[in-house]
């Protein structure tokens, strides 16, 4: 249980508002990301499965979900679907290179969790660019 003491302070369990008064570094924040695009596409896999058994069932089907994803919001959705996977493989290999224990010092993690948003960024944004027919 939290406990007040004399100076005002909680000490104790800390509140989702006090996490959220933190400032992660930048590899603290490729990490929760990693974990939140994981958990998005988990959750959004059976959605993802029915538009592709749809598709390849028939004819029809296929110009059924062509149709349903062609509207801006569809594309969107798509799109942050894009940038889950793009992020997370990216953070995934950057773990798995950590794992060797290489890049474990502070400025190389840095640089690596700057080089995985970088990346996985402008993959996403290449793919939004052919996604909404700029090319």
């Amino acid at each position: 249980m939290s406990e007040v003491v004399k100076d005002g302070r909680r000490h104790g369990v800390m509140g989702l508002t006090d996490a959220l008064g933190y400032r992660l570094p930048l590899a603290g924040v490729v990490s929760i990301l990693h974990r939140i695009s994981g958990v998005l596409m988990f959750v959004l896999l059976p959605f993802i499965l029915y538009l592709l058994d749809t598709s390849l069932a028939s004819d029809m089907g296929f110009y059924k979900i062509r149709n349903l994803t062609s509207g801006v919001f569809a594309k969107l959705v798509i799109l942050v679907l894009v940038w889950a996977y793009l992020h997370h493989f990216c953070a995934g290999i950057r773990h798995l290179i950590m794992d060797l224990h290489y890049g474990l010092d502070k400025h190389t993690a840095r640089k690596s969790a700057a080089s995985v948003l970088a990346f996985s960024l402008t993959l996403a944004a290449l793919v939004g660019l052919k996604l909404f027919g700029v090319f």
